[in-house]
């Protein structure tokens, strides 16, 4: 992320939440950037998914917006306000540009939650090519106030089925390894670990460097992979 968004962000963070919140938040920031970097990868093999329909609960409701001409005034204020206001804002309309597809979860109709999901390809430089029916998952948020309801699992699950009926073969996702939160939510779903991983990109060029492998052994160091969208069905292991 650029040093610009970064202190864009953590103003957003101070204009809310005053100065003594705002250094404890920095100071998370940095100790998580100076301890890890690596990002543990999940997939999910959409052929392996059961067909019948999720039994979701009648309060629950989920929309699939494809474009920023869908998203209402207040759903679009409401997802914005998360973090910074103008960066959200930008990301989204590039998201929509790029073909990403916005879920969302409400409740009694009152938005609880949503994600993200690109087919094809991936929203920023990636650890391997995504193939034309491989998705990335990509953002998931819940409300706060609507936590500890199971939200994101049904939002997940309602995401994955509906993938699978497009004809979707697999589903990426990433998390980064200090986040105990999502690493938790994932083992609850049908997603699986694939590796652990850090990559950077230099002029456009993605190293990806490959810790581990699904079976926790020692994978090799990874080589420089492309962002062209091309339909590649590589794995990781093989790069």
């Amino acid at each position: 992320m650029a040093i610009t968004d970064s202190i864009s962000r953590l103003t957003a963070y101070y204009r809310r939440h005053g100065f003594w919140a705002t250094i404890r938040r920095a100071g998370v920031s940095v100790r998580r950037t100076l301890s890890s970097t690596r990002m543990v990868v999940f997939y999910c093999d959409l052929a392996k998914q059961p067909t019948a329909p999720l039994n979701t609960p009648s309060s629950l409701k989920m929309e699939r917006l494809r474009s920023y001409s869908e998203l209402t005034p207040q759903n679009f204020q409401e997802i914005i306000n998360v973090w910074n206001p103008k960066l959200a804002h930008r990301s989204i309309r590039e998201r929509f540009a790029q073909g990403a597809t916005l879920w969302l979860i409400k409740s009694e109709d009152k938005l609880a939650g949503y994600s993200w999901t690109l087919r094809g390809r991936t929203i920023a430089p990636y650890y391997f090519l995504l193939g034309e029916d491989d998705v990335q998952l990509f953002d998931f948020y819940v409300i706060p106030k609507f936590r500890g309801r199971a939200i994101l699992w049904f939002l997940v699950a309602h995401i994955l089925h509906n993938l699978k009926d497009e004809g979707a073969a697999r589903v990426f996702g990433d998390v980064a390894e200090w986040n105990q939160a999502s690493l938790s939510f994932y083992r609850m779903t049908p997603f699986r670990r694939l590796g652990l991983a850090r990559s950077f990109t230099i002029r456009g060029r993605t190293f990806t460097q490959w810790v581990e492998s699904e079976t926790g052994q020692q994978a090799p160091k990874g080589g420089v992979v492309r962002r062209d969208g091309a339909p590649t069905m590589a794995r990781p292991h093989e790069q």
